[in-house]
């Protein structure tokens, strides 16, 4: 790219660009073979030929669940706006037949009493500032900082990643990190702070863990006994943000864009080198530019989520 091509998409970055919001990581796979995905301002159905359509209309959720049944569930969360600073909530499920009800009605403030995150018998864990709740009982009496991510086996064992590392709390209440530093960052996202770096996080059938990390374009696989393996890559503009395994052992991504659009799709094998940066995307004359408007985006980010 000539250099004042780059100064020109710098500028349309500083100018024109919108707030990038907090993306999701919702993608699931159902009994059918039914992949469904949120965007954030719908929740897709892309079917076994490839048809796409809407499955759940205008809601906002980052995450998803299906249970045993094909039962989908989400969210949908609102602002109200800065006359009243106030958050609201419901959580839905979605039939497999296609009908849509409530679970949870429209509630002030976050969910803080219902979560996506659940084993094979029905049980909820979340984060309680920290500490890892199974239902109404602690998991583990230790509190955890900063809680990204958190997913749990059928068995019961929990996955959490706190402070960039991976943490396993097992099923009779053992803790164990498994991995640490996971979190990295590119230039080529310069509005994705340290808390944004890491997203979604899934297991396979085999006990392997698996991260999006979003802030630098690629998807790390842990396994049990730590060893961590980049085994994906997004390209510019492009990152994962969630993802599942199939039943043939293919790696499904969700990916945004740094315009907050979204995207499946199915991994290849890494290949090597990495990512566009900002100076190859831009030049060396259009790095200052993108560096303003990346201040600006961030700035312009009010109450994102």
């Amino acid at each position: 790219m000539k250099p004042w091509l780059g100064m020109l998409a710098a500028l349309w970055l500083l100018i024109g660009a919108p707030a990038v919001a907090h993306p999701g990581w919702g993608i699931v796979r159902d009994s059918q073979g039914n992949i469904y995905y949120t965007d954030l301002a719908q929740v897709w159905k892309v079917a076994p030929d490839g048809t796409r359509t809407i499955a759940v209309p205008a809601v906002h959720t980052h995450e998803l669940y299906l249970d045993a049944e094909d039962n989908l569930y989400g969210e949908h969360l609102w602002y109200e706006g800065e006359a009243s600073d106030r958050w609201g909530h419901r959580v839905w499920r979605r039939a497999p037949d296609g009908t849509i009800r409530d679970v949870v009605p429209a509630t002030v403030g976050f969910r803080t009493s219902y979560s996506f995150v659940r084993d094979a018998a029905g049980n909820m864990y979340w984060n309680d500032n920290g500490l890892v709740r199974r239902g109404a009982a602690p998991a583990s009496p230790r509190r955890f900082a900063d809680i990204r991510s958190m997913t749990v086996s059928p068995a019961g064992d929990v996955y959490l990643i706190g402070e960039g590392a991976l943490i396993r709390i097992g099923a009779d209440g053992a803790v164990r990190t498994l991995a640490e530093h996971l979190g990295e960052s590119s230039p080529a996202l310069p509005f994705v702070g340290d808390h944004h770096q890491l997203m979604g996080l899934w297991l396979d059938p085999v006990g392997n863990a698996y991260v999006a990390v979003f802030g630098n374009f690629k998807v790390k696989r842990i396994d049990p006994q730590g060893r961590v393996e980049t085994v994906a890559r997004s390209t510019f503009p492009w990152s994962p943000t969630g993802g599942f395994v199939a039943p043939d052992g293919r790696l499904w991504l969700l990916e945004y864009s740094v315009t907050n659009d979204a995207r499946i799709r199915m991994a290849e094998a890494p290949e090597p080198g990495r990512p566009a940066t900002i100076l190859a995307l831009f030049g060396a004359g259009g790095l200052a530019l993108a560096g303003l408007a990346a201040f600006v985006l961030v700035r312009r980010r009010r109450r994102a989520i």
